[in-house]
């Protein structure tokens, strides 16, 4: 911790020297939450619920002038109780979340090379996960077009080994290679992307797989209606070598604003299933928490090679009275395979109040089991409250 003293003392020793071309800012976000009753699987009849606060601690510079700029963010996430009032020590959890350089090529081009979080569009594929109170980010070089017309792509590739030039693992949340390009383009009120993405992944010293993802995203909108749609294939090998074959990701969501403070919701999408040729289309580094359900009984950490899944959700969003807002949204879940099990059905609530310089949010979400599950609690729920507070200690002009 005294090294990691040292930086940040040096850091803020600078930004009092040339605060008017650094910007630092920080955050400060604890988030309780209700555990063990039905939040990322069924909780069993008899089960013990518990309460938990983590926090995100975080501070963050940029430093810009005409031809570079440099980020650099660092970040402890903490739980309440989980080191001893006088440790000497901290929990390990203090790391450097991002440090990169974006440097300017020509006009429309630069590279943007380190630690960063990769988000494009709907963030379905790639996402920062920002719910998440550690993140994600990447360790990437990026090359980055935006043509004056508006048409912009971005070109990345990383490469994760070590000493030994072997990354040696067996989640499809991480990886050895990764290139990806992604283009996107507005034509009027369409918003068009296009992402291809090839993932490497090892298994000790021989093994390799390799993964495609391609696919579209779309977005358009006309007056008080408005449409996205997502269509991915993946094909190759997950890790291990399972294949996978014409896998798929197809989803439609509607908006209408049916007045100045009331927004009506629908979606659908489907995720194919494990067949007797294929493993299961699977989102790899979107912001997963986002999609299927607040509860994360989907695709967050589990359902990775299950039989796939159809989600049919309608909801509303709500401007209330003194600066409240309220999310609604209800979700059926069913298996994609030919059977169409049904997987249950989960209301998930949120209610946010602004304030000035932070704000509160908080939800509950009830999860309905099927039939077909015996020996479930007779009430599945989980339940959350979070401030969010982002200082702007010096602002660069």
């Amino acid at each position: 911790m005294r090294k990691q003293g040292i930086i940040l003392g040096l850091l803020l020793a600078c930004f009092q020297f040339a605060s008017a071309q650094f910007t630092l800012e920080g955050e400060f976000r604890p988030r309780t939450e209700l555990f063990g009753n039905g939040q990322s699987k069924t909780a069993l009849a008899g089960s013990t619920p518990w309460l938990q606060t983590s926090v995100r601690a975080a501070i963050n510079a940029s430093y810009k002038t005409e031809t570079y700029t440099v980020y650099l963010g660092f970040q402890e996430v903490f739980l309440f109780g989980d080191r001893p009032q006088i440790s000497p020590s901290g929990n390990g959890n203090f790391r450097v979340q991002e440090a990169w350089a974006n440097i300017k090529l020509a006009e429309t081009w630069s590279l943007k090379l380190g630690r960063q979080p990769l988000s494009y569009d709907d963030q379905r594929i790639l996402g920062g996960l920002a719910w998440a109170q550690q993140a994600r980010t990447h360790d990437v070089g990026v090359l980055k077009h935006k043509s004056k017309g508006g048409f912009g792509l971005d070109v990345g590739y990383s490469l994760n080994t070590f000493g030994d030039n072997i990354y040696d693992t067996a989640a499809l949340f991480s990886y050895r290679e990764l290139f990806f390009a992604h283009a996107n383009k507005k034509l009027g009120k369409l918003n068009l992307s296009a992402l291809y993405l090839n993932t490497v992944y090892q298994n000790g010293t021989d093994l390799k797989s390799r993964l495609y993802t391609l696919g579209v995203h779309a977005k358009y909108n006309i007056g008080a209606f408005g449409l996205a749609s997502n269509i991915f294939f993946q094909n190759g090998d997950r890790v291990g070598g399972v294949a996978v074959k014409g896998a798929n990701l197809l989803s439609l969501d509607a908006t209408f604003k049916a007045t100045e403070k009331t927004t009506l919701l629908a979606g659908l999408e489907s995720i194919s299933g494990k067949t007797a040729t294929s493993a299961a289309f699977f989102p790899l580094y979107g912001t997963n928490h986002k999609f299927n359900g607040l509860m994360d009984r989907f695709y967050v950490g589990n359902h990775g090679n299950a039989g796939g899944l159809i989600d049919l959700n309608i909801g509303a969003k709500f401007k209330l009275p003194k600066g409240y807002s309220l999310t609604a949204k209800f979700h059926n879940f069913k298996e994609q395979s030919l059977t169409k099990e049904s997987l249950g059905n989960e209301l998930d609530l949120v209610v946010a109040k602004g304030f000035k310089g932070f704000k509160l949010v908080a939800g509950y979400s009830q999860f309905f089991e099927p039939s077909s599950v015996t020996g479930a609690d007779s009430t599945q729920n989980w339940a959350w409250a979070m401030l969010i507070i982002k200082p702007k200690f010096l602002s660069g002009k």
